[in-house]
Formats: C-alpha cells, sequence, structure tokens
C-alpha cells in the first residue's frame, strides 16, 4: 500500500532543492568573493551561504538536507539577501519555510547601483536588465521609452511577456509582431523547464492565458534557445529603427541578464539620440 507524505516533509524537501539550485546559479564574484583554483561546485558552496548569511555551516547544510529545524524570518532575510533572491523567489523562499516575511517588498539586490549606473552610461543604447522570466527588473531612458512609456506601467506588469501580448502601444511597435511573439512564447517554454513548481513562473503563465494569441502559440509546444537578433521597431516619437538584439548574462544563464539594442545603421543611431533626447531625465 503507497503512503502519502506529510504536507510539512514535502515542503521542506522543494525548500531544499530551491535553496540548492539558487546557490548554484550565484557566483562567487557577484557576492565579493574569489573564486579560486580548486572551485569544483557550481556556485557557492554551503559554508559560503552560511558564512554570508551569518548562520552555521551545520545548521546551514541541515536546511538544504530537509531535515526537521525551526527557521527563524531573520535568518530567512539573511539567505535571500546572499542569494540575491529577487521579490517572486524571496516570497516563494518563506512560503515553503512556512514563515511571515518581515520586510516583504525588499527591493532585488542583484539590481546594484553600480548595474543601475552601467546601463545609465548605455544611453542612447537602450538597455534593461531581466530575468529569464522576461521581468524588466532595471531599464534606462531610451529603453524607457523605446517600446511604450515603461514608468507608466505598474512595476508588476513591467514584463516583456505580458507587454507584448496585452500593452497595445508596445505592440504597435514591433514591426514583426507575430514573429517575435513566437519566438519569446518558444524561448519562455524553453526556460520554464527548469521552474515548473515556481509559484511566480506558474503565475505569470496563468496571465499570459488569457490571451488567445498566446494560448494558440504555447500549444504549439515550440521550443527555441538564447540568442540575439535584429529587430525591426516604429517607435511613435522619431519612427523606423533597426536595432541588433544582444544578451549579457550576468550570472548563471537563468540569472539575470543585459538587454541591450544596438543600432543597426546610421538612421536608426541618429533616431536613437533623439528619442533619448526627448525623454525626460527624471524617468
Amino acid at each position: 500500500m503507497s503512503t502519502v507524505a506529510p504536507a510539512s516533509d514535502v515542503r521542506r524537501h522543494e525548500l531544499a532543492d530551491f535553496l540548492r539550485s539558487r546557490r548554484e546559479r550565484i557566483t562567487p564574484e557577484q557576492v565579493g568573493l574569489a573564486r579560486g583554483t580548486r572551485r569544483r561546485t557550481p556556485g557557492l558552496r554551503r559554508e559560503e551561504v552560511a558564512q554570508l548569511s551569518a548562520v552555521g555551516v551545520t545548521w546551514y547544510t541541515w536546511l538544504e538536507q530537509a531535515r526537521d529545524i525551526q527557521v527563524s524570518p531573520q535568518v530567512l532575510d539573511a539567505i535571500a539577501r546572499t542569494l540575491l533572491l529577487d521579490r517572486s523567489e524571496r516570497s516563494h523562499l518563506f512560503a515553503l519555510s512556512g514563515a511571515v516575511d518581515p520586510a516583504p517588498n525588499t527591493v532585488c539586490p542583484s539590481i546594484t547601483p553600480a548595474l543601475t549606473a552601467m546601463i545609465e552610461q548605455l544611453d542612447p543604447i537602450p538597455a534593461s536588465i531581466q530575468n529569464s522570466r522576461y521581468d524588466i527588473l532595471a531599464y534606462n531612458r531610451t529603453y524607457g521609452r523605446l517600446l511604450c512609456d515603461l514608468d507608466a506601467v505598474a512595476p508588476e506588469d513591467r514584463n516583456c511577456m505580458l507587454l507584448s501580448y496585452t500593452n497595445e502601444a508596445w505592440r504597435s511597435s514591433v514591426v514583426d509582431l507575430d514573429e517575435m511573439n513566437r519566438v519569446m512564447a518558444a524561448k519562455f517554454r524553453a526556460s520554464m523547464a527548469e521552474h515548473l513548481a515556481e509559484p511566480a513562473w506558474k503565475a505569470l503563465l496563468k496571465r499570459l492565458e488569457a490571451s488567445p494569441e498566446f494560448r494558440e502559440l504555447w500549444a504549439r509546444h515550440e521550443v527555441v534557445g538564447p540568442g540575439g537578433r535584429t529587430k525591426r521597431f516604429h517607435n511613435s516619437a522619431v519612427g523606423p529603427l533597426l536595432l541588433d538584439h544582444t544578451n549579457l548574462w550576468l550570472g548563471p544563464e537563468s540569472g539575470p541578464r543585459l538587454v541591450t539594442y544596438v543600432p543597426a545603421n546610421a538612421e536608426s543611431r541618429e533616431r536613437l539620440e533623439r528619442l533619448y533626447a526627448s525623454t525626460p531625465a527624471t524617468l
């Protein structure tokens, strides 16, 4: 006769798997540690997470081994900061731990002031920092007006997938909308394979499924890997733009990435300069 594991056991194992996956995606350089020459563990070591979070190594090891131990909200907060969890991941961590988050609106620590300054220096080249779920975590002045007025979009709706299927200004700015949406849906499916059980991903998928266009594309089960391409836009203020889309990962491929749109010709460069000049400095 089969038995069903108690819900608490399932939650502890989910928590252990979640912590391990997030630890393995963080590079030592992201948290100010030297990589060294003998590192075999992908990402951080358990003892490094424990040290950075100011908790005992044995205690943290037990946590990743799904031991039945008590976890305080303060310790979870420290671990969340060490692992550079975004808001959705942080919420998931506290839910799995059965604890109340003392600071539920904590800003994603992976977007440091240095990263913000870097993308501002790239103006008038449109640049943003996104995660693998297409959430727009930060952007510069030109990117903020490239496809729509991003400042007018609620922070929880600043997601390229959502905007591409639901925001009319964004959609009207994309010349090859059908093809772009097909590719984005295929990339999203490929990325989601590693996040099937995560609430933030399931919640986004549910929102996207309200779009008949997305449902039709999702039903094709197409998969496309990451990569850049030349894209055509029609900005309402400056006209046609031909831009080379590139990704630069700031850590492991499943983590945040720098997204840029470099002008592919002189006309596009001049129009981006005009767009930047016409955009208010206080976005």
